[in-house]
């Protein structure tokens, strides 16, 4: 078996902010968490240049972690697939926008080895394979698989650098829109409640007082009475796992079609969780002009909403 050695020196964003060490470097080296251990306490790790022996040490903003894994067939190298389904809507010398269809994975990892957004990025623009990090390279941000929307992807190291930055100080707006279980209280509100690991479910994400900050903001666009569901747009401060799905289910109104924090209600004729990341803005990496991006709601929840406004007159 052929071995090389992949070295890692990264900066700890924001949004990693007291993440356990061990789980930092699962989930940058993709190794499993005992693994990570065992280099941890083989003292393989140094954070900020200081050896760190301890996998539950908590990692903070600006860290400067460094370690080598040996690569082996374990980890072997993406490959290119033309044949994975999604649309470029933009495509500039630094980044593509892409709409990505539900159901697709962005990128490989546990039980995803192929088939994802990034294999397919891959045939289309293979420069990507050198930007950003091994596993997920150009990735600036992920939706969920059942999650349907937009997504950045740079195509330069440079360009990557300077959307990571843009996205920590919360300079890229993401605008969703989600059909909800329930009418909220007033025409906008806002849930601020810090999202981490369930402590009943590790495979759950929860509002818990160790969390990440998270803050998400909503402004209810039309609620039908008799299905006693609204549509709401909502715009994420930050950008936790499962956020939007969290934060909206903490207030009573899970979104409709998600199995995992929606609770059990009939969920119409859909297939997964209306969730669509339907607008990107933010600023060129090069010349600081503002841009713009819409996605219109792909068909299966047009057609959803389209069954509510018949009921609704019925």
């Amino acid at each position: 078996m052929d071995c090389s050695l992949s070295e890692f020196n990264e900066v700890v964003h924001d949004s990693l902010e007291g993440e356990r060490l061990d789980r930092l470097i699962a989930f940058i080296g993709s190794v499993s968490r005992s693994e990570a251990s065992t280099l941890i306490r083989d003292g393989g790790v140094r954070v900020n240049g200081e050896s760190i022996a301890r996998p539950s040490f908590k990692v903070s903003t600006g860290n400067q972690v460094e370690f080598s894994i040996q690569d082996s067939e374990m980890n072997p190298e993406i490959e290119a697939d033309s044949s994975i389904d999604f649309t470029v809507i933009q495509s500039d010398p630094d980044f593509l926008v892409v709409d990505k269809p539900a159901g697709l994975v962005v990128h490989p990892g546990a039980g995803n080895s192929s088939g994802t957004l990034v294999n397919g990025l891959l045939a289309m623009s293979p420069q990507i394979r050198e930007v950003g990090e091994e596993t997920r390279p150009g990735i600036i941000h992920r939706l969920d698989k059942g999650t349907s929307g937009l997504l950045i992807v740079a195509t330069t190291n440079d360009a990557y650098q300077f959307f990571v930055d843009r996205l920590s100080q919360h300079k890229i707006k993401r605008t969703y829109q989600a059909l909800v279980w329930g009418i909220p209280e007033g025409s906008e509100g806002i849930v601020d409640g810090p999202i981490g690991r369930s402590s009943k479910n590790r495979k759950k994400m929860a509002i818990v007082s160790n969390g990440k900050l998270a803050k998400t903001i909503y402004f209810v666009k039309k609620s039908w009475v008799s299905s006693k569901v609204s549509l709401l747009d909502v715009e994420l401060e930050t950008g936790r796992t499962h956020q939007i799905r969290v934060h909206l289910s903490s207030i009573g109104n899970p979104v409709v079609g998600d199995e995992i924090y929606g609770g059990n209600r009939k969920n119409f004729t859909l297939r997964r969780q209306f969730l669509h990341a339907s607008k990107l803005c933010f600023e060129h990496p090069r010349n600081g002009s503002i841009c713009e991006f819409e996605s219109p709601l792909p068909d299966d929840l047009k057609n959803v909403l389209a069954d509510l406004d018949e009921n609704e007159k019925s």
